[in-house]
């Protein structure tokens, strides 16, 4: 099951399409996210104003072709768990293009056993803290709540603006393991204590796009007003560049429209920034 053993990695970055959508609740198409991200990103410019260089050059970034995914959603989990300890054991850094939310809890794995302790910078518009949803403990809805099933797996999230009494309850008991920076208090952000919090942590990153705001954003299942805009955004992922070691990352949720191709070419364009801001800034 090998990721590509014949191949001699000299790029720093593994990309990986694992379109899982097993439980989505309400808009569908996550499946496809994938593919329409990694042909949106041959669209996107190599050259970054910003940092005053082509990224890709002195990153190195490999794509690896898709994966069968498992009907069974543990058998699907584990899948990428594997995958994704083969990328570490080649000391590279993986990005996960999903599908929905669930993957995080597969692709976190190797990670955990990695690391003493590793933190988990979520950007999302919803907690995902449920403890299951529908009868699935592995849905989309209870993907961060699966990644704190683990004892060494702290977690700061981004943008949150939609969360249900249980998991208010659930985020009372753990409030020294959680902080949520809520959409709603976004003017009162203060980003210097996140500066603080973040600090010299090992990170794993993972973003599902229905964090920005529903006007940026319209191509995801669950969309929401009130959410993250560009810039904002950038700014974050930023800092956590610079202050942590971002050691892993995701991208999900992206729910593709025929002819929107604004929307993957953001998503496109985010996953070259992260990898950007990881490995330059």
């Amino acid at each position: 099951m090998g990721i590509d053993n014949n191949v001699n990695f000299n790029e720093k970055a593994v990309i990986v399409p694992f379109g899982l959508e097993k439980t989505v609740s309400y808009g569908g198409g996550t499946k496809n996210g994938p593919k329409e991200i990694i042909r949106a990103s041959h669209q996107v410019e190599l050259y970054d104003e910003e940092l005053n260089c082509e990224p890709y050059k002195k990153i190195g970034i490999k794509t690896l072709k898709p994966f069968k995914i498992d009907k069974n959603i543990k058998k699907a989990l584990n899948k990428i768990s594997r995958v994704n300890q083969e990328i570490l054991n080649k000391n590279l850094f993986p990005m996960t293009l999903g599908g929905e939310h669930s993957i995080t809890a597969g692709c976190i794995v190797p990670f955990i056993k990695k690391y003493k302790k590793i933190c988990l910078l979520h950007f999302d518009a919803h907690a995902d803290l449920r403890a299951s949803y529908n009868g699935e403990k592995f849905s989309h809805a209870s993907a961060i709540r699966r990644c704190l099933d683990y004892p060494n797996v702290s977690l700061i999230s981004f943008g949150i603006r939609n969360i249900s009494k249980d998991e208010i309850l659930f985020l009372k008991k753990n409030s020294s393991r959680i902080k949520i920076f809520w959409a709603k208090d976004k003017s009162k952000w203060d980003l210097k204590k996140f500066k603080k919090m973040i600090q010299n942590k090992k990170v794993y990153l993972t973003f599902d796009v229905d964090a920005f705001d529903s006007s940026v954003m319209s191509a995801t299942g669950t969309p929401e007003p009130g959410g993250l805009l560009w810039n904002e955004t950038l700014n974050i992922i930023k800092i956590a560049a610079q202050n942590s070691k971002i050691v892993g990352a995701d991208i999900n949720e992206l729910s593709p429209i025929k002819g929107f191709n604004s929307y993957n070419f953001l998503v496109a364009k985010l996953a070259y920034k992260i990898l950007s801001y990881k490995f330059i800034s």
